[in-house]
């Protein structure tokens, strides 16, 4: 394989990618909520780009952002394959030696300081692989993080995930507020995604009957079984 250098970051939604509180990726459709074949080969994909490139930051970044992402894989799903959000999972089932390597890449590619997207998103990722508890997770510093990570690219997939990181430090209703500007973003049409972030926040926010409608609404946009399955039930205690 020959490994060119990296292209710039879109910054358009990934098919991989789920925005929402503690990101993980995901499938986009069907009855399995992920693809450990296509995790498997984009880590050795990496690896065998850092090793040709082994100065080069965001090589690195990646590397160590597909690592850290993939380490919490057995408690991303429970024992029927239903969805288990980042808050929920057990921390005890997470591959602690994948999130030392992970770190490890990762802080001898902010040593280059020559930052860049997929070191940030990296170090979010970090950044929750490293609380020992959903608690004790630094959301000030991941919303500082997801700060730096817009300044690269208007991209709506990071707006999305910093109005999560936004309600975690200042409220469900400032999170709210970062989300109208997605509303008339084309980027966003279809994405179900949208609609489960504004759902969660106004579920925090205490307006139950229009956290049922969009968790309800997300539920109708997506092709993945299991998300369904997970935006239905929020929409069942939502209702109660």
């Amino acid at each position: 394989m020959r490994c060119t250098r990296h292209r710039r970051w879109s910054g358009r939604p990934g098919r991989g990618e789920r925005a929402g509180p503690g990101s993980d990726h995901t499938a986009t459709s069907g009855v399995a909520l992920q693809r450990t074949d296509l995790a498997t080969e984009a880590i050795r994909l990496a690896r065998t780009c850092h090793r040709t490139r082994p100065d080069d930051a965001e090589v690195a970044g990646l590397l160590a952002l597909l690592l850290l992402t993939d380490a919490r894989r057995a408690a991303r799903t429970g024992p029927a394959g239903e969805l288990v959000p980042l808050a929920e999972q057990d921390r005890g089932r997470w591959d602690r030696r994948t999130i030392h390597e992970g770190v490890t890449l990762l802080a001898a590619a902010l040593a280059h300081r020559r930052p860049g997207p997929y070191q940030l998103q990296a170090a979010i990722a970090a950044a929750h692989s490293q609380a020992a508890r959903a608690e004790d997770t630094d959301w000030p510093h991941i919303l500082n993080l997801y700060g730096m990570l817009q300044r690269f690219d208007d991209n709506p997939v990071v707006t999305l995930n910093r109005a999560v990181a936004v309600a975690m430090v200042h409220g469900p209703r400032a999170g709210l507020t970062l989300l109208e500007a997605l509303d008339s973003d084309p980027r966003m049409t279809g994405n179900h995604r949208l609609a489960a972030v504004r759902a969660h926040l106004l579920h925090q926010a205490g307006d139950h009957e229009a956290a049922v409608a969009h968790y309800r609404a997300a539920a109708r946009q997506t092709a993945s079984i299991p998300e369904r399955e997970y935006l239905l039930r929020q929409a069942r205690l939502a209702a109660r």
